[in-house]
């Protein structure tokens, strides 16, 4: 029965990938559709390429996300992270359908805090704090603040050039910020699935040393599916989101995609390679949209869309957390463990 359940786990383990992809699609490409600087098509061609290269990167935010819990051993532990898996994936197919660009990194954590908490499992709440809600709060307020600084700096570098060459340049250089943004949405959201897939064999026993402890490198056929299902799920794309992103927080330009773009995949880049953190690609992308768009005039982003985007960030946590902890009680029913 154990290696059934492992099984199962890791489908629906990529089957959170896949929407992970669809429901983010749009963080990477709803600003230079939005600015015609790419058609759809292309753009999520090249966002589903650069997210799978972006996933063969590094492994730092899969190992933080394999140690936010330690679920019992055996089938009662599988159980645990089937649950929390299953919570994340409800919460994203909801925030999807009402075209909320909420955290699937957030649902997916807080999936598997509410089943390790009902099943009396081991919750590491220091790497919470200091991996996932330190970043959470920060990301999105420098988000906002380093895209707001940047787009500021571009318009007093070109206050006196021609504005139509202006945005035809920038138009141009969005292929480039588009495909950054998606090599680092691929390297922080991809991980997050790799490390829920490695959390899953080592509690069944799997690519453990001799002291029972995980090994360090996650194996290869891992990283691939993981790296392969998020490609699937972003090419399938994510138009709901994206029309919320490109178009109902505010009509960007070329010039504000450009910073809004770069300034979220240098973001992402410095949290997974230099804190390990595995960070919302969704909360960064947005704040900066708004900073870049805030340049025009603060009254030119929507802040009413941009309050319920902010309501699904802070419900995302703990009701991914209880979706999860009600799927847990019934997979605990059913299955006797």
């Amino acid at each position: 029965m154990e290696l059934a359940i492992v099984i199962t786990v890791v489908v629906v383990a990529l089957a959170f990938d896949y929407t992970n992809g669809f429901h983010d699609a749009a963080n990477a490409i709803a600003t230079s559709v939005s600015t015609r600087a790419l058609t759809p098509r292309i753009a999520l061609v090249l966002a589903a390429v650069m997210n799978f290269v972006g996933a063969l990167l590094g492994q730092e935010v899969a190992h933080t996300v394999s140690d936010v819990i330690s679920p019992m051993a055996g089938n009662a532990g599988l159980v645990v992270i089937l649950a929390g898996l299953l919570g994340a994936i409800v919460w994203n197919l909801v925030t999807w359908y009402f075209g909320l660009p909420s955290s699937s990194s957030h649902a997916l954590i807080g999936g598997l805090v509410g089943a390790a908490i009902t099943a009396g499992a081991l919750v590491h709440w220091a790497t919470i704090v200091d991996k996932v809600l330190i970043p959470m709060v920060l990301s999105p307020v420098f988000g906002f603040l380093a895209a707001f600084a940047v787009m500021l700096a571009i318009m007093w570098i070109f206050r006196k050039r021609n504005p139509h060459k202006v945005f035809r340049g920038f138009r141009m250089a969005q292929t480039f910020s588009a495909a950054a943004l998606a090599l680092g949405h691929g390297l922080q959201d991809a991980q997050k699935t790799m490390g829920v897939i490695f959390l899953t064999l080592t509690s069944a026993g799997y690519y453990t040393n001799a002291a029972g402890e995980p090994q360090e490198n996650l194996p290869l056929w891992v990283v691939i599916l993981a790296a392969s299902a998020i490609s699937l799920g972003t090419y399938s794309g994510g138009w709901r989101i994206m029309r919320t992103l490109g178009r109902r927080i505010i009509h960007l330009d070329p010039a504000r995609g450009f910073a809004a773009e770069s300034v979220g995949a240098g973001v992402l880049y410095t949290t997974a390679f230099l804190f390990h953190a595995p960070i919302s690609t969704t909360h960064t992308i947005t704040s900066a949209i708004m900073g870049a768009g805030a340049t025009k005039r603060f009254s030119a982003v929507r802040w009413g869309v941009a309050r319920s985007i902010v309501a699904a960030w802070v419900l995302t946590f703990p009701m991914a957390g209880l979706v999860a902890a009600g799927c847990y009680v019934v997979l605990h029913a059913v299955l006797g463990v």
